[in-house]
């Protein structure tokens, strides 16, 4: 009974949460926003290899076909750019351990101090944002968006 009332429950704010999924979505995936964080951190970084990096950073040593997924990109595009962002010294790649045919990427010292210098950014933009909000509504929007980013993971995976 009770996980039948906690459905209907569910169910009157799926669409409200999925509107907000898409409004937030929207404004991450703007060229204004990529370009505003590259400025405002300082860096001479192409726009489109921006999130690359980004996602290098944080999941790497990531394989080029899971960092196009995760991207919602071609592989072939993903891997042109990752080779791009090779060039300039700020990713390396290699055959992964578990799987020598597969090609993984990492951050380098490099492109670490780059995503410092955009993370040092990102947070005195989004300070800015949350200037009125109390400490623990911060504390619970950040609980619960992990709360849902490992669902949505959790469903999403193919295992």
């Amino acid at each position: 009974m009770s996980r039948s009332v906690q459905n209907t429950h569910i169910k009157k704010h799926v669409r409200s949460l999925h509107e907000a999924l898409i409004d937030i979505i929207s404004v991450i995936n703007r060229r204004q926003g990529d370009e505003m964080m590259i400025r405002e951190a300082g860096i001479s970084l192409d726009r489109a290899l921006f999130p690359l990096l980004v996602g290098i950073e944080r999941r790497g040593p990531i394989g080029v076909v899971d960092l196009a997924d995760r991207m919602g990109r071609d592989y072939t595009t993903v891997s042109r750019q990752v080779a791009k962002l090779e060039s300039l010294g700020l990713v390396k790649r290699h055959a992964s351990k578990a799987d020598r045919r597969v090609s993984e990427a990492t951050i380098t010292p490099n492109g670490k101090a780059m995503t410092d210098a955009v993370d040092r950014a990102r947070e005195r933009i989004v300070g800015g944002m949350f200037a009125s909000w109390d400490d623990h509504d911060i504390e619970e929007l950040v609980r619960l968006m992990r709360k849902l980013a490992d669902a949505m993971n959790a469903q999403s995976d193919p295992a």
